[in-house]
């Protein structure tokens, strides 16, 4: 996948992540639309294949985000058992994703519309900048799960609400619609839904033309400033995930919110 290839299709591993590259513009579009684009382990090691694919191309220089069908991704699918092995590993695995996306010398739009709950919020957190459809819903449920928070929230979510703010998302997990994100600064700008995959390609175009070097340092220069903390938040994390896995109320939080998932479908 090179800039001088006019379009490009990336392998995804088990395809859970489409990836596709034209005029120095990746796209990559989480590809479970049946289920919401909801995290598996499969999603999970696709999307980091792609991101080292545009990492690694100097043609890249500049990345979209997305998700196919309904939704940018409706956090963990709670249908699909963990992957086997060590836990710390697996959290450390999805927490990877934070650190790619942060670490990408291109800068990464997400482009969110339906859901971003839990993880997908995460995702979205973890890029450059975020643009939401007008239908875009935003929320960090995993306290009412009996979960912790995991993907650099801890670190990401106070710089961008503030610490007030932040932990009345994270404690009361209530949804935020696209206007409210935009208010308390979640999102850089709302879009009628059938606008968003325009503007956002719009931005990473406009980022495209400009030298690749200085977009690459400017984005360094500015998440110094920012993740100075973070290797710290999301050690702290998996300890956190950790404990609040044992809990026996995770399995009977699992339950209901499984319940009312259904019901909602």
């Amino acid at each position: 996948m090179t800039e001088a290839t006019p379009h490009s299709t990336g392998p995804t591993g088990s395809g859970t992540v489409e990836l596709t590259a034209e005029g120095g513009v990746a796209v990559l579009r989480l590809n479970r639309p049946d289920r919401l684009n909801a995290v598996s382990p499969a999603l999970v090691g696709d999307l980091l294949t792609a991101l080292d694919a545009v990492s690694s191309d100097p043609g890249v220089r500049a990345v979209v985000l997305t998700g196919n069908g309904r939704a940018f991704c409706a956090g963990h699918d709670l249908k699909e058992p963990a992957a086997g092995g060590d836990s710390r590993a697996r959290i450390e695995r999805l927490q990877e994703v934070t650190r790619r996306l942060r670490g990408c010398p291109a800068p990464v739009i997400a482009a969110v519309h339906g859901y971003a709950i839990g993880a997908g919020a995460e995702f979205a957190l973890g890029c450059d900048l975020v643009l939401a459809a007008d239908d875009a819903v935003f929320a960090f449920p995993e306290v009412g799960l009996g979960l912790s928070v995991t993907g650099a929230a801890s670190r990401l979510l106070p710089l961008l609400v503030g610490p007030l703010k932040a932990k009345e998302l994270v404690l009361l997990g209530e949804r935020v619609d696209a206007a409210t994100a935009l208010r308390l600064g979640l999102v850089n700008d709302v879009v009628p839904a059938g606008e968003l995959t325009d503007r956002a390609l719009d931005w990473a175009g406009r980022i495209a033309e400009r030298p690749a070097a200085a977009a690459t340092l400017a984005k360094r220069a500015l998440d110094h400033g920012i993740d100075g903390a973070l290797d710290a938040a999301l050690e702290l994390e998996v300890s956190h995930a950790l404990i609040t896995e044992r809990s026996a109320e995770v399995a009977r939080s699992t339950a209901e919110f499984r319940a009312r998932s259904e019901d909602a479908r």
